[in-house]
């Protein structure tokens, strides 16, 4: 009936392929007269999603997460994940091979000084951590007694010899109906920065940027329209954009030397060390910029200067043409969750339906709007205990039948050039119990709290995060993820530098688009989240004596109202959610073609009382 078009559901390689790549790493190390190396789960740019020919870390342990470092010494061996990815890494690693330690309390550093020795050669690839990670690497290093070396070559790329080649994604125009800005008037905005800085020159270490500033997409990764590229913007004269000629057309070509040189990546080098030659200080992003890039200018008699990338927070901030463009797009990928929901509760009570159905379902759905141009990021579909792991993916060996009595826990997002969404639903099959109810509706609390947050101007995410934890922490119980992260306009579903998290310390500024997304997940039982993307907006308060903000909530779907235990909301919460839901219908509901689909929504979005 549906076909999946943008998500594979293979098992990822384990078993006797990894073991023997784990030998053969082993034998490179020692030939290199090396310890032991260090794996990250990054690219040059240290991109979320990255390019098949750099799933190194997944390729080596089975681990297929979007965070994660894996540590070869001679004899030991460790994969390093946080809190989202535990259970993950549990059923992925072969334990008899390797260790499963955190990633963030204590850091892989701890592990290292227990294990290294004295004298001991730890390689790593400079090119795949930044500086800062180099730095931490280094010192825990000397606490051991050990030297940290930076290796010309992988010695992953040694061994793998059916390394996929890099992408050759082609690149498009992101025309000013979609952008809102041409790229003459952002350089000229980057250049004040640039000039507040101090510094000579800038480089764009993030594709990301590059393709804001630019005005390009690509197809070089997966999900995120990302041309993978690197530019230099000089505080004057011309930008330069390092990319490979073989992703542009003419047209693409000609829109890029409209605003900036266009060179081959190999020529990143000889420039920057031609710059810092003349002793030029050049701002590097301390959160994607290589350390090899530092190691270059400071060799070449140039000043690195690490900092916050200011195009990130400039590109966080959406104006009124990609804010009108989200609006358009969330309301388009309504039509199509609540034609899914529709589906799921008439289709999964029989209990023929699996979690791959629904992905494949929602993906369909969303195809039907004409509009889709992929995912924004693999559809999370977990039921029964598969829901307790917070970034599940199904494979169809883990694919489960969604039955009466479970929660299916559906985590997805979809890319349209007017802008990304991301959204979770919870749904009851069949009847839930009284804890499921209990859960429920204080991670609804929370997330109702976050949408309903009033402000000052300056306030960071960590301010807000506690909002979301209040109802459950009541309980004894919390959920070991951030309470939402930053989107961009048809660029990656997760975008610094904002957050809403314990290390949310970026001030929250109107234009900005996050997640609101708590949660609560028992082991091998179920799981609960519940997601909107909110805009954030300016208000007006009478008496107020600075700037205040507030959220309007972009995402329009149904909150599964059979989970809500009505007794435990306050007035205002009943308020805020029946006002939700029936915006829902009033501006969905007129989308729909199906009779049917729109009684569910009728139901679905009917007014509950206390």
């Amino acid at each position: 009936m549906f076909e999946a078009h943008f998500q594979t559901f293979e098992e990822p390689e384990s078993g006797v392929a990894l073991t023997a790549r784990l030998s053969a790493l082993r034998e490179e190390l020692a030939r290199r007269k090396l310890t032991g190396f260090v794996v990250p789960r990054a690219d040059q740019q240290q991109n979320e999603y990255v390019a098949a020919s750099e799933e190194r870390l997944a390729w080596l342990t089975g681990f297929t997460g979007s965070a994660g470092l894996a540590i070869v010494l001679t004899k030991e061996a460790a994969v390093f994940v946080d809190g989202r990815y535990t259970l993950q890494a549990g059923k992925q690693v072969d334990r008899k091979a390797w260790e499963i330690e955190p990633l963030v309390e204590p850091p892989p550093e701890h592990w290292l000084t227990r294990h290294l020795g004295a004298g001991d050669r730890l390689g790593f690839d400079p090119w795949l951590h930044t500086s800062a990670a180099a730095e931490r690497l280094a010192a825990a290093c000397a606490k051991a007694g050990a030297e940290l070396v930076a290796v010309d070559g992988n010695p992953i790329d040694a061994v793998w010899t059916e390394r996929p080649a890099p992408p050759l994604g082609p690149v498009t125009i992101h025309g000013a109906q979609y952008s809102g800005e041409i790229e003459a008037e952002k350089l000229k905005r980057i250049r004040l920065e640039i000039s507040k800085l101090g510094v000579d020159a800038l480089v764009l270490s993030d594709s990301h940027a590059v393709a804001w500033t630019f005005n390009i997409r690509g197809a070089d990764v997966s999900h995120t329209p990302l041309p993978l590229s690197y530019a230099l913007v000089p505080k004057d004269g011309r930008p330069v954009v390092f990319i490979d000629h073989r992703k542009l057309s003419n047209s693409t070509h000609d829109h890029l030397e409209q605003s900036a040189d266009v060179e081959e990546p190999a020529a990143l080098a000889p420039k920057l060390t031609e710059l810092a030659r003349r002793g030029a200080s050049i701002a590097l992003d301390s959160a994607t910029a290589a350390d090899a890039l530092s190691r270059l200018i400071a060799g070449a008699g140039g000043k690195p200067v690490r900092g916050n990338d200011p195009v990130s927070l400039l590109k966080a901030v959406k104006n009124i043409t990609e804010i009108e463009g989200t609006r358009i797009a969330h309301q388009r990928d309504a039509v199509a969750l609540t034609r899914f929901l529709a589906w799921v509760d008439r289709e999964a009570p029989s209990g023929k339906l699996t979690e791959i159905d629904a992905v494949e379902a929602l993906e369909s759905f969303r195809r039907d709007t004409g509009a889709l141009k992929d995912v924004s990021f693999p559809t999370i579909s977990g039921t029964g205990p598969n829901g307790a792991i917070v970034h599940y993916r199904v494979t169809r060996k883990s694919n489960r039948r969604i039955e009466p009595g479970d929660l299916l826990l559906i985590d997805s997002g979809a890319q349209y050039e007017d802008g990304t969404t991301d959204v979770t639903r919870t749904i009851a099959i069949g009847t839930p119990t009284e804890e499921m109810r209990d859960r429920f509706t204080r991670v609804l609390r929370g997330h109702i709290a976050i949408a309903r947050a009033i402000f000052p101007d300056g306030t960071t995410g960590a301010q807000l995060d506690t909002l979301a934890r209040q109802y459950l922490w009541q309980a004894g119980i919390d959920f070991e993820h951030g309470t939402g992260h930053g989107v961009g306009s048809y660029l990656s579903v997760h975008e610094g530098p904002a957050r809403i998290s314990k290390l949310g310390t970026t001030p929250l500024k109107r234009g900005m688009i996050l997640s609101n997304e708590p949660g609560y997940y028992k082991t091998d039982a179920y799981g609960i989240r519940i997601e909107n993307l909110e805009l954030v907006i300016g208000t007006d308060i009478k008496g107020a004596e600075k700037p205040v903000n507030a959220f309007e909530t972009l995402t329009l779907a149904p909150i599964d109202r059979r989970l809500i235990d009505v007794s435990m909301l306050s007035e205002g919460e009943l308020a805020w959610l029946n006002d939700y839901h029936a915006r829902v219908n009033r501006t969905v509901r007129p989308q729909l073609d199906d009779d049917a689909t729109k009684l569910w929504l009728d139901d679905a979005t009917a007014e509950l009382k206390a």
